[in-house]
């Protein structure tokens, strides 16, 4: 599974947690890292765990490779690397200090809103 697909399925599944706020870039061109960033956040602590833990097991019954899952047991930030997509779940909190959205401000946003309808 590559590309839109997986960006597709790991949305679903933030969604499906009730991820809030959530922004696919395509880095495409101007990273290397991955092609596509997905971004969101969760309310609480419990719920940022609930969101990584969906996506990562979605994306594991489709036989794809979750190649890195860090800052589970803290839940602040956490990054799981599914390798063409990178997904950032954030704690409300942590999501406005870094701000990925403009850091990454070069990149340009894939719209999610058939997906996720």
């Amino acid at each position: 599974m590559q590309g839109n697909a997986l960006l597709e399925l790991a949305a679903k599944a933030a969604d499906e947690k009730k991820a809030e706020q959530l922004v696919a870039l395509d880095m495409r061109g101007i990273s290397l890292i991955a092609d596509y960033f997905l971004i969101g956040h969760g309310n609480s602590h419990k719920q940022v765990q609930s969101i990584a833990r969906e996506i990562k097991n979605k994306a594991q019954e489709e036989g794809q490779d979750v190649k890195r899952l860090e800052g589970f047991d803290e839940a602040k930030w956490v990054l799981i690397d599914l390798g063409d997509i990178i997904v950032h779940i954030f704690h409300k909190d942590e999501r406005h200090y870094y701000n990925l959205e403009k850091l990454w401000g070069d990149a340009s946003q894939v719209e999610l809103e058939a997906v996720l309808s």
